[in-house]
This record gives C-alpha cells, structure tokens and sequence, in this order.
C-alpha cells in the first residue's frame, strides 16, 4: 500500500506570546520571554510566583459568552487555537465530506481547574449542605471533551478522540492525525494540544517536586535551557491547532502549504516516572524512529527544536542523544528550545513547538533559545553545538525535527521539510 502524502495547510495558536500564530511567531523571533507574575490566584505563599500565562485573550471573539461558560479554560485555547486554523485553512465547509475530516488532541491533564474549584467548593459545603457538585463538573473536565466541542461546532464526523502521554501528549497527536491520513482514513485532521494547568495545585504540585524554577526576582530570565545555573522550568499554558491534509485534496482545492510532515517517531525510556535517561536512550531511539519513518538520513535535518525544559538532567540527556545519533552532523544543526520563551505548556508543547518548527522551515529562520550569559556554561554539555543563543539565525531549514519527552519516560518527535513537487 502506498501512503499517502500530508501537509500543513492551516495553523491557528492561543500562547503566553500571542493570541495569534503571527503574534506568537513575531515575539519569538524577537527573543521576548512570555513569563511574569502569576495573575491567576494569589501565589504569593508559593515557592514559585511566577509562569507564561495566556494574556488579553478575547475567548467570546471565537465562542459564544453563554457556550464558553461551559468550558473550562483548556477547553477555550483549543477551540480558539481551532477557530483560526480551520479559518486559515482555507477549507470550503459547504463542499467538504465531513465524514472525511476528524479531531485528534493531546491533553496532558485537562480541566485541573474545573476539578479544583468544583473539589474546593465540595469540601467548603458537604457537612451543611450535602454533596453538591456543578451539572457542568464532568462535562467541562474530562480531557477530551475539547476534541467532541471542536466537531460539534463544525460537523466533523471523521476521528475524534485526545491521546495522553504527559509533555509529549500533542506530538502523539500529530502523529496520530499523520498516520490516520497517511493509511487514507480521512481527508483532513484538526490536530494539535491545549493545556490550561496554571493553578494552585498544578504549581503547588510542581514545587513540591522541585521540579519548576523560584527565580521570582527575575521571571523573564528564569527559563534558560543548556545554562549550567538553570533551576527549572517554567509553567506555561495555551493551544497550537495544526491543520492536516492529504496532499492531493489539498491540491484539488487550492491550498497554501505551509510544509510537509513527513515522520513520526515514539519510544519509552523505561527507567523512570519523572527523569528521563541519563545517556538519552529514549531521545536517540525517538529520533531515530522518525528519521526512518521519514526516509530521511540525519543530515537531512538542519533544525532541532529540542524538548529542553531548563532542568539539569533532560538538559544534558537530550544533547547527548543529538550528540550519539547526528555524530559529526551535529555540530552543523541549530538546535534552540522555544520553552526558554514560551514556559513548558505541559501536554500543548509538541503542537506549539511543532507550529514553531513549521514557520522555521518555511521563513528559513530558527528561533533563540534565550537567558544564556556567557560563562553559564555546564560542564556536562558541550557548547561546540549550536544551541542558538540569545539570538535567532537566519538558515536555510530544509527540515526540522521536534521532540517532546514526558513523565513515565514517553517520548515522541515529528518531523517537517519543505514542500516541494
């Protein structure tokens, strides 16, 4: 069976940079950081205080007031993030078979803040009252309920469901949305990831691991991947929404192409809940998948947008793998993590990382990886790679390879090139 060729033919985003994919892309080229005092709750009693929230998002320019109220925060990015990519896609509604388009998300978590409140008010009331609980609560919660809002707005009868696999929770996604494509299972896939976990028990939860930075003097510099006095990563919230679609249908109606997908990886590291190996077996194994996947060597590759969370072991893991797989190739990839800008938008970061690797391909330019002073260097990295400091670079990006790496030790990478006859 031959497969069938996919392509990017729409992008919509919600993030701590931009309500927009212009906005979002225009700051990160920039170099801005996204990251600022927490205005979501009181976080003064937290060890850390600060996170890249979603700012001045107006959700009723996408949803109805009455309609929103019914969805929990995730929910709303999602359907935002959707709204602009099914608009910049182009597609003709009235004349598509939209038993032939479907809705793959990843969550990694869901309505944390629905199940917050509706848990807090539970513990508040019970002993008067009785158990008393929103008719919303479940509705508004459960993880895949912003893939079911997404085709119900738009009578998408094709694939719906969430996959969750942690921080690579959006990259399994898009490979999931690739391969149903690639097998001819639809025409056309909405897919991408949400998250929406700024809250007292997801940074609480996060601090108690000490796994997020508490440099509260200086937010917009706390996120500095590759930086030996790194501390942590930063919480990060939104949605990217990719539009996938089969090349020919993409063709026969005209669509711009931004780039094509052309490989998936997954793997496990099987070694821990929360650290991911040490020599990186999981990241060279991932890679390795979706260059074979993708019938492409590894110097078919000129950009890596790395996982790089600003923690001490993912850090120095992750090059390592660049280091054991690309060999001396290596040392001629840009490599930057947009996380040193965006914050870690947990279950959201493959499709916000992987929106960033498709503009980095089509506008030749690959995006900083901020926050590095000279001499912060760690011992256990080697900065004979470009990690991209501090300022974006202007390269021909023939393809770019995205990873993502999440608690339980799952990895998943996908990787676009130009389009081209």
């Amino acid at each position: 069976m031959e497969l069938k060729r996919v392509v990017v033919t729409g992008m919509g985003a919600v993030t701590p940079l931009g309500n927009t994919v212009e906005e979002t892309w225009q700051n990160i080229v920039a170099g801005k950081s996204g990251a600022a005092p927490i205005t979501h709750f009181d976080a003064s009693a937290f060890k850390t205080q600060f996170a890249c929230e979603v700012k001045n998002l107006n959700v009723e320019q996408y949803i109805d007031k009455k309609e929103a109220r019914k969805m929990d925060p995730y929910c709303q990015y999602a359907l935002c993030a959707a709204t602009q990519a099914v608009e910049d896609s182009g597609l003709d509604l009235e004349k598509e078979d939209k038993n032939r388009i479907g809705v793959v998300l990843g969550v990694g978590i869901g309505g944390m803040k629905t199940f917050e409140e509706e848990v807090s008010n539970y513990a508040l009331t019970h002993e008067k009252m009785g158990p008393r609980y929103s008719p919303m609560f479940v509705p508004k919660m459960i993880a895949d309920i912003a893939a079911g809002h997404i085709s119900i707005k738009y009578g998408f009868h094709g694939p719906n469901y969430i996959t969750s696999s942690a921080c690579a929770s959006s990259t399994n996604a898009l490979a999931d949305a690739f391969n149903l494509i690639r097998l001819g299972k639809a025409n056309v896939i909405v897919s991408g990831g949400s998250e929406a976990a700024i809250l007292p028990c997801g940074v609480g939860g996060f601090n108690a691991m000490k796994a997020l930075s508490t440099r509260n003097d200086s937010p917009e510099t706390a996120s500095r991947p590759f930086s030996a006095s790194r501390d942590g990563f930063i919480m990060g919230e939104g949605s990217a929404v990719l539009i996938l679609e089969e090349l020919e249908h993409a063709k026969a109606r005209g669509a711009k192409i931004y780039a094509e997908m052309v490989g998936a990886g997954m793997s496990a590291d099987a070694h821990h809940i929360t650290a991911s190996h040490p020599e990186g077996l999981g990241a060279i194994l991932v890679m390795s998948n979706a260059l074979e996947d993708a019938g492409m060597k590894p110097e078919d590759i000129d950009y890596i947008n790395v996982h790089g969370t600003s923690t001490h072991v993912g850090d120095i893991s992750e090059a390592k793998a660049i280091q054991a797989l690309f060999g001396e190739h290596a040392y001629k990839l840009n490599i930057s993590s947009t996380k040193s800008m965006t914050g870690h938008l947990l279950g959201a970061a493959g499709s916000v990382e992987a929106m960033f690797s498709v503009l980095s391909v089509m506008n030749d330019i690959v995006p900083p990886t901020i926050n590095h002073e000279e001499g912060d260097n760690d011992e256990e990295i080697d900065y004979n790679l470009n990690f991209t400091f501090n300022q974006a670079q202007k390269r021909t990006v023939r393809a770019a390879l995205s990873n993502t790496f999440g608690f339980g030790g799952h990895n998943a990478c996908v990787i676009f090139k130009k389009y081209a006859e």
